[in-house]
């Protein structure tokens, strides 16, 4: 798995999620949506490594999470977010939303619709989605 393979991930997972969306099968949805958002903070740190490098082991085992705040900071982007979470409110908001999302909701029977919309939109609004922001870290 490399940065363009992680990249591809992403807007293949948003396709399928909005797909699950328009089918009303809102658990699948929450669960895609969400998994394009950490495949997005894993393309932030595949970008730190470089070609031929030695792998850092430490940051390789940091990555392998599923937890969005941990992720965020492997990706070094904690301070950047708490810039983008002041200057924009809707950014901020859209934040609260996506980072509760977990890996265990692909268990979950019952998610509400407004639950995944919701989820949904925080990660892909075009101006204040959290993916929008993490492109500009690719």
């Amino acid at each position: 798995m490399n940065k363009s393979d992680l990249e591809n991930l992403v807007d293949i997972r948003v396709s399928e999620a909005q797909a699950l969306l328009n089918s009303r099968n809102f658990q699948g949805a929450y669960y895609l949506v969400g998994y394009s958002l950490e495949c997005a903070f894993k393309v932030c740190i595949a970008k730190q490594v470089q070609q031929y490098d030695f792998p850092n082991k430490q940051l390789a085992t940091k990555s392998h999470t599923h937890n969005l705040n941990e992720l965020l900071g492997v990706a070094g982007l904690k301070q950047k977010l708490t810039e983008k979470e002041n200057s924009d409110l809707d950014f901020k908001l859209n934040w609260a939303v996506a980072k509760d999302w977990s890996e265990t909701s692909r268990y979950e029977c019952i998610i509400e619709e407004n639950k995944a919309v919701d989820l949904f939109n925080a990660i892909n609004k075009p101006q204040s989605g959290i993916l929008a922001w993490l492109k500009t870290f690719w």
